[in-house]
């Protein structure tokens, strides 16, 4: 299973992702998320290095955009990963957004090929609708599709697929870029736990079973309470409270090609 809160590290660069991975890890992290788009992966890789923690103990996953998901350009863009992040592996390589240009079969046939080489442990999606991560599940070994998901967007759809499945959802953007924090339902809960709003948030999310989330966080305080989610459950009537609250909150940037058909 994939570690159950991971280190996202979109829109962070230079030193001051070097400096947050390596923070993260000694943190306890053991899941870092970043992809050949972010254009920060050799800073990943020298993080992990600084860190000290062994790379067996951490799960890397790494994505392809979606100008490079024909075959042979998926090979040649986990060789590039690989290389910047100096490792003969990763954990887990997934499709950035789908590409309608772009047969799925071919592209997950190449990834299918590159985990029995040992490229990758895992293959997997990320911003697929209910329907297209079906249509993945049915063509190669997929175990997860990482989607914006958070107390104020409905991920139902995709839920039900993981259940019917028995793979993964991996929720990006899980803080709502920081609107969890202002949110009086949370807020109440947090206090009532002496946690924050987005531990609450977190909570909520990994109670799910087949829930993981990726949030970024620029400081070490941040990080480190973003970790601190697994001394404490939240009651019944409070996972009540929070799926109550409107779930119709997207904040992903538009899809390259345009809006996706999200469910």
């Amino acid at each position: 299973m994939i570690p159950r809160i991971g280190f996202g590290t979109w829109r962070l660069s230079g030193r001051d992702c070097v400096d947050g991975v390596a923070d993260a890890l000694s943190a306890g992290y053991r899941h870092i998320d970043t992809a050949a788009m972010y254009g920060n992966e050799e800073e990943v890789g020298r993080g992990l290095r600084v860190s000290g923690v062994d790379r067996a103990d951490v799960w890397i996953t790494t994505k392809v955009w979606v100008d490079a998901l024909e075959p042979q350009e998926v090979r040649a863009s986990l060789e590039r990963s690989l290389r910047r992040l100096e490792l003969d592996q990763v954990d887990l390589l997934l499709i950035h957004w789908p590409n309608p240009d772009v047969p799925l079969e071919r592209t997950l046939e190449a990834m299918s090929e590159l985990r029995e080489q040992g490229r990758t442990r895992e293959i997997g999606v990320s911003n697929f609708s209910s329907a297209l991560f079906r249509e993945a599940l049915d063509l190669a070994p997929v175990i997860v599709n990482q989607v914006e998901y958070h107390p104020f967007l409905s991920a139902q759809a995709v839920l039900e697929v993981c259940e019917e499945r028995d793979v993964e959802l991996t929720a990006y953007r899980p803080l709502a870029k920081g609107k969890v924090n202002r949110e009086p339902v949370l807020v109440e809960i947090a206090e009532a736990h002496g946690k924050t709003p987005a531990q609450v948030a977190l909570r909520w999310l990994i109670e799910q079973p087949p829930v993981s989330a990726v949030p970024k966080a620029s400081t070490p305080q941040r990080r480190r309470e973003n970790l601190d989610v697994f001394d404490f459950e939240l009651s019944a009537d409070e996972r009540r409270r929070i799926d109550a609250l409107p779930k119709d909150r997207r904040d992903v940037e538009m899809a390259p090609w345009g809006e996706p058909d999200w469910d």
